[in-house]
């Protein structure tokens, strides 16, 4: 076939995708409305999972399992616009990791609302003036973020899903080539994760500018010809600022793991995780017989990590805690039952990591 006769072809094509697209739309406006009627949660994790597991169990290729799950994920997202306008509050500024992480989820037609702080994220779905949250809460170089545990402790919102994400970096400038580079802005910890590419690549003497974003060493470099930034893709993006290399990290396994709240709870899909903040008494073995419980329950422990109850309780600890399994499969209920005056339950949710 020529060249003209496939495009023709790809544009027939499409031409079908958006008859079949509306078609969906169409459907999923009736969804809505039944949702709207009966108080049914727009966003519904485990039924996006069980679809993309249907279209990829039946998938003849030559779509990969990635690329059909990346392209549901924006119909999906696409969809619940329709239902409802989707809100997402998330730590900012614009073009940080984690206004990527939201964008990852909640796609290009929703509403973001970057804040400066974590308990703002969390204030702003408290307030109703977001649907959803989208924080940090453990990286994989880092560990755990402290705040993000003492919101979960006082906070009512659940954990509807997860994110892990791999943090990569780009080095981004407008300048056509390295030589012309006179200045790098980014934060401290990114020239500091990029120290291996600075170096190959005879850096070491140009000026380094922190700032207090990635995304601000963005849109500096956009307004700088002679200067470069080390930021996120989507900064870049933002920006419009040229992206001359990709993944400059030293450490390509850099992940980060983002929750997403809301004030609803999922629906059991089968492979869940349940996360809780368990607060033991305070004398010898509490924590191992709590723990030991779990295991007479035949329940698979995923991460425990302890955090300062707060400024009044002393030495007292909060324990987060990861675990496999829904609050409504019968072993998990009655553990959560057991342990009722000690456990704050923050979610069951699709398990992803």
């Amino acid at each position: 076939m020529t060249l003209e006769a496939l495009r023709k072809e790809i544009d027939r094509i499409d031409d079908e995708l958006l008859k079949l697209l509306n078609a969906r739309i169409e459907v999923v406006q009736k969804v809505g409305e039944l949702k709207h009627r009966t108080g049914g949660a727009i966003y519904r994790p485990e039924r996006e999972k069980a679809i993309i597991e249907r279209l990829v169990a039946q998938n003849p290729g030559p779509l990969t399992p990635a690329a059909i799950e990346a392209i549901f994920v924006e119909i999906f997202a696409v969809a619940r616009n329709f239902e409802q306008p989707q809100r997402v509050a998330y730590l900012g500024p614009e073009g940080s990791f984690t206004h990527q992480a939201a964008e990852n989820r909640f796609g290009a037609m929703s509403e973001y609302i970057p804040l400066h702080s974590i308990p703002a994220v969390f204030k702003a779905v408290h307030a109703d003036r977001a649907k959803f949250a989208v924080v940090p809460i453990e990286n994989n170089t880092n560990g755990f973020v402290g705040e993000t545990l003492d919101e979960l402790a006082k906070t009512d919102l659940k954990i509807v899903a997860e994110l892990y994400m791999p943090i990569h970096h780009s080095f981004v400038t407008k300048a056509q080539h390295l030589h012309q580079v006179r200045r790098i802005y980014s934060k401290d910890i990114a020239f500091n994760q990029c120290r291996n590419f600075l170096l190959e690549h005879d850096l070491d003497s140009v000026e380094y500018i922190p700032v207090e974003s990635t995304a601000k060493a963005a849109r500096l470099a956009a307004e700088d010809n002679q200067s470069a930034a080390i930021c996120s893709h989507i900064a870049a993006k933002l920006y419009r600022v040229p992206v001359m290399f990709e993944n400059i990290e030293d450490n390509h396994k850099n992940r980060t793991r983002f929750i997403i709240l809301s004030d609803f709870e999922n629906q059991p899909s089968g492979e869940d995780k349940t996360s809780i903040l368990a607060r033991l008494n305070d004398r010898p073995g509490s924590l191992y017989e709590f723990l030991r419980s779990f295991h007479e329950a035949r329940v698979n422990l995923k991460k425990i990590e302890s955090r300062p109850a707060g400024e009044d309780a002393g030495f007292d600890y909060w324990f987060y805690i990861d675990f496999e399994g829904h609050k409504e499969e019968p072993q998990v209920r009655a553990l959560l039952q057991q342990h009722a005056d000690a456990v704050k339950f923050l979610g069951s949710y699709v398990q992803n990591g």
